[in-house]
């Protein structure tokens, strides 16, 4: 990786905004008790992100949402035809946005970028896809 494109690289990865939020429901909340924990880098040790402590409370929440959606039936009582077009499109998303995902990976982890873009997100990608064709 050339010095240019490795600036270019590490511009791009220190205007990344990395959420710290509990994801419930669809949204990002914050956490019942409020508190965090630092997320912090393997490769330099600084803190990347504060990230929710999630506790009883939170689960339930996020177990109730879950069942509610069960319940709903939306996905279940979809068509396979419907399903799979869901799960192409998030392969599709996650191709679509392969060099932001690998940023997102990269300090989160400690891998280089060239394995998080080369490796892991098109794994990510063909996961989805092959589930895709999974049948119900």
């Amino acid at each position: 990786m050339s010095t240019t494109t490795r600036d270019r690289w590490e511009q791009q990865a220190a205007t990344l905004m990395l959420p710290g939020a509990a994801y419930i429901n669809g949204v990002q909340v914050d956490v019942v008790s409020g508190k965090t924990s630092a997320n912090f880098t393997p490769t330099t040790g600084n803190v990347l992100n504060n990230v929710a402590s999630a506790d009883v409370a939170d689960v339930d929440r996020a177990v109730a949402a879950a069942r509610a959606a069960f319940v709903l039936g939306d996905w279940a009582n979809s068509s396979p035809s419907d399903r799979k077009e869901v799960l192409l499109r998030l392969a599709v998303l996650i191709r679509e946005n392969a060099q932001e995902l690998a940023l997102l990976e990269c300090p989160d982890t400690g891998k280089l970028i060239t394995d998080a873009l080369n490796v892991d997100v098109p794994a990510a990608a063909g996961v989805w896809q092959w589930f895709r064709g999974t049948p119900r």
